[in-house]
């Protein structure tokens, strides 16, 4: 049986080189159909296992997205019955300083509301909202000096252009006609 196929083998070698004959000039480059090939092989091999790694590489950007989720990080991190036995724990711990703080805010509000500026500022609001009148009332008095202004101009403008009109109609009726 060795035998046999050696001799296919042989034939078959024979007839790859038979064809590189006719399909190749002793003048060209003499390359071979298998390096041909296998340099195809291999590129083809490169190009799938850069397929592969940038199918694995997406793969890991999604679970990397995934962990990083603030969501996902605190299901992982403390479940919630676990947070709400802290929660509970810690109730009779803040309840002291709440109160604390309760206490201290009605001792600093009294305080804030006897600060004289405090009283003073209905006053000041007033006082300011005049200045703002005043104000807008100076800036509209403004705009309408310079509307009157543009007017003023565009009106000696008109004014001009209507006496060169009349200049040119007289110049041009005052042409004689030949006869």
């Amino acid at each position: 049986m060795l035998a046999g196929e050696f001799w296919e083998l042989k034939s078959t070698h024979l007839k790859a080189a038979n064809f590189e004959k006719h399909c190749f000039k002793p003048t060209c480059m003499q390359l071979s159909i298998a390096d041909g090939l296998s340099k195809v092989q291999g590129s083809l091999g490169n190009i799938a296992s850069k397929r592969e790694r940038v199918k694995i590489l997406f793969k890991k950007i999604e679970d990397i997205l995934k962990y990083l989720d603030p969501q996902y990080i605190d299901r992982m991190a403390m479940p919630d019955a676990m947070k709400l036995q802290f929660i509970l724990a810690g109730r009779s711990i803040v309840g002291g300083p709440a109160s604390i703080l309760n206490s201290r805010n009605k001792s600093l509000a009294s305080v804030f509301f006897c600060v004289w500026s405090l009283a003073a500022s209905p006053d000041h609001a007033t006082k300011l909202q005049r200045l703002s009148q005043i104000h807008l009332q100076q800036q509209v008095s403004a705009e309408l000096g310079n509307i009157s202004l543009q007017t003023l101009l565009l009106s000696k403008q008109f004014v001009q252009w209507d006496e060169m009109l009349t200049q040119l109609e007289a110049a041009k009726q005052v042409k004689p006609t030949p006869e």
